[in-house]
């Protein structure tokens, strides 16, 4: 593979990058190219030793996510963050995805516990309204126990989403560094 045929190839794969970064991503290419060649090496052989476009493209649109993901953390960047790590091999749909769904599972369920702790005082005001005559004193302080202890469920969960969501962002950059490569020790 030629020069040319290299960065048409790169170019391609990094199509879903902001292009002014697209751009300086595939000057820099072209740079290893132009100091490979004053160092007497052919074309072929400086494409070679770079490796595949395409794997380059998915390592970098990877990075770009994860550092999208982490400077704005929303859930659609985090998304894409992960399918764009997930793309970088087969092997990270297990190790990326399985702890995603629990991640995600867990959050889920302890948002739920403190919304529904939180909402007691109005199912026992519901179920009273509803079931006329029932009304039970040990309902209602229980209930507004129960809206104590989800309140705190509801801050605890406001701290731990925001910590689970920074360690699994990280996680998402040692799985990216470890497929480009392994861990650079430094």
């Amino acid at each position: 593979m030629n020069k040319k045929q290299f960065l048409q190839q790169l170019e391609s794969a990094l199509q879903k990058l902001p292009s002014e970064e697209r751009y300086d991503i595939l000057q820099d290419y072209e740079e290893y190219f132009t100091i490979g060649l004053e160092e007497g090496k052919t074309e072929e052989e400086i494409a070679s030793s770079l490796g595949s476009p395409r794997q380059i493209g998915k390592e970098l649109a990877a990075s770009h996510q994860i550092e999208r993901a982490s400077t704005t953390a929303t859930a659609s960047n985090i998304m894409r963050a992960v399918w764009a790590v997930i793309g970088l091999g087969f092997f990270n749909l297990i190790i990326v995805l399985g702890p995603f769904v629990a991640l995600v599972g867990v959050l889920a369920g302890g948002w739920a516990a403190g919304g529904a702790f939180v909402a007691s005082p109005l199912l026992v005001l519901v179920s009273n309204l509803a079931n006329w005559g029932t009304f039970q004193w040990f309902d209602v302080f229980v209930s507004i126990a129960l809206c104590g202890i989800g309140l705190f469920i509801v801050i605890g969960m406001f701290f731990a989403t925001k910590a689970i969501t920074k360690g699994f962002l990280r996680y998402l950059k040692f799985n990216a560094s470890l497929v480009k490569g392994g861990l650079r020790h430094g």
